[in-house]
């Protein structure tokens, strides 16, 4: 592994969500309200600006492309350069939604915060949603202290969330219908705050930890294997590249809205692991 990260992409003002698709990394610039795709050149393209912030991005079977809208509790299909409604999520989630997956089928699990963050709120639970391909909608998990990035292992039964206040990755068994049970903690992780994670070919997790300011690679039961400190504080991670053995960064000086959007200290950082990426990209 490489001992230090480079920067791919600079002066953008919160990068988030990232997902390897098509040879690019796309991602959110969350605070500029852009969807913005990347190569391994630091070429990038601007997707699509939208009127609400941007969260978490995935793909229909059919490539169609999912976009979160946080503050309208929403999520959008991308169809002829313009966004429609695919669910409301409004009666599920208490406050801004955050994180999305789709898995194989079309279904798609999104998390929210639960509580006004920037505001000081005091911490509440919030409730993990499910999507059908059809936009009909149903929590699927609740008690999640800020349920933020999620991974799905490659047999598609295990959905692992980040919950960041709580320190710690969660798993659910998902049954065929795409429900959740059987939760349990797949590691505690001390100091950390996991926003971010992704999962690599040896079952490990890639975890983005602003708190520590690390991203740090996690097997099950917690034990730490291995500890990147990148240029900017980490929000968010994804394995991709030819071999998805590059391991992108997305870091910021700040999560404030205001100030991301005056610093644009956001940047796409890279270095090479040994163990490529696993499930979904």
């Amino acid at each position: 592994m490489n001992s230090e990260p480079q920067v791919l992409l600079s002066g953008l003002a919160f990068p988030e969500a990232p997902r390897w698709r098509e040879n690019r990394l796309w991602f959110t610039d969350q605070h500029a309200r852009k969807i913005i795709s990347v190569d391994l050149e630091g070429k990038a393209q601007c997707i699509l600006e939208t009127e609400d912030l941007p969260g978490g991005l995935g793909w229909l079977p059919d490539g169609t492309l999912l976009v979160v809208g946080m503050s309208q509790r929403k999520v959008y299909r991308l169809e002829n350069e313009k966004l429609v409604c695919h669910a409301d999520l409004s009666d599920i989630a208490d406050f801004h939604c955050n994180d999305l997956l789709v898995d194989h089928a079309g279904r798609a699990y999104v998390g929210n915060f639960g509580y006004d963050l920037h505001r000081g709120a005091a911490p509440a639970p919030g409730k993990l949603a499910m999507i059908e391909p059809s936009g009909q909608t149903r929590a699927v998990a609740d008690g999640l202290i800020f349920a933020n990035g999620m991974i799905m292992t490659p047999d598609q039964k295990t959905l692992i969330v980040a919950e960041t206040f709580a320190s710690r990755l969660t798993a659910f068994r998902i049954s065929n219908e795409g429900l959740l049970s059987d939760a349990s903690v797949w590691a505690e992780l001390g100091d950390a705050s996991p926003d971010g994670i992704c999962l690599d070919a040896e079952g490990a997790i890639w975890v983005a930890s602003p708190k520590t300011k690390e991203v740090i690679r996690v097997a099950l039961g917690g034990t730490v294997l291995a500890r990147i400190r990148p240029i900017g504080v980490p929000y968010a991670c994804m394995l991709g590249g030819a071999d998805r053995q590059t391991l992108f960064i997305l870091s910021s000086e700040t999560d404030d809205p205001a100030q991301a959007k005056a610093l644009q200290s956001g940047r796409i950082e890279i270095i090479e692991v040994s163990a490529p990426g696993a499930g979904l990209p």
